[in-house]
């Protein structure tokens, strides 16, 4: 709830910045959102693209590291509370570290997925902008049969710049979550969306064991023109 004010300060600060000088942007640095949101990038793509974690008995290995890089570069649990809503506030210490859990292997699964799917493109950074310790850093995504935008939206933490939601072709990757997760709860109840999402974890596990992963070396990143 604070996250989704503050983004909201942010969004109406930037528009009237916007309305007076077209575009502001702030210089990267090196520890700047842009050159976080560059190193998370190239750290999963070094990853996904190494061939000795492509074998069979190096997928569990691969799931491990893909991990690791989500908890140092994303602020997972504001990520899980703000997709789950209002449940988070019934639920116990334990229930809370299940749900952040679950919900980590879920962001894994859908950032290597995603990048998966758009290898062969050009990332383009086009611009940083920053208000306080919340910023937007607005990428593109160009190839023959993509013209996709992508937000990285990140909050500042102990020096860090760590994403707290991904905006993709302006539709948000924490408030497609919130609406699954409200459904199923609403179909269900919320120790059904957990089983889901257990099961889920189980499925993708043994699907990555049988089926061959995609080269994604070939992937760049420019800054813009």
């Amino acid at each position: 709830v604070a996250d989704n004010a503050n983004h909201n300060t942010l969004q109406s600060q930037l528009a009237r910045i916007a309305s007076v000088d077209s575009v502001t942007l702030a210089t990267p640095t090196k520890y700047s959102p842009t050159e976080s949101v560059k190193s998370t990038i190239t750290e999963l793509l070094s990853i996904l693209g190494n061939e000795d974690l492509k074998q069979p008995d190096q997928f569990e290995e691969r799931r491990q590291q893909i991990g690791r890089v989500i908890r140092t570069r994303v602020n997972y649990g504001q990520m899980a509370q703000r997709s789950l809503g209002a449940p988070w506030t019934g639920l116990n210490d334990t229930e809370r570290q299940e749900f952040v859990g679950l919900y980590i292997q879920l962001l894994r699964d859908t950032f290597a997925n995603k990048i998966e799917e758009y290898h062969h493109e050009r990332m383009v950074y086009l611009f940083e902008r920053r208000v306080s310790s919340f910023a937007e850093v607005g990428t593109k995504l160009i190839g023959s049969k993509v013209d996709t935008w992508v937000d990285f939206r990140l909050a500042e933490q102990s020096g860090d710049w760590l994403v707290y939601d991904v905006v993709i072709d302006g539709a948000s990757i924490v408030g497609n979550y919130r609406a699954q997760f409200a459904r199923i709860i609403r179909d269900t109840s919320y120790a059904g969306l957990v089983g889901q999402m257990q099961q889920r974890g189980l499925v993708v596990k043994v699907f990555e064991k049988t089926t061959p992963a995609i080269t994604l070396s070939s992937m760049r990143t420019v800054a813009a023109p």
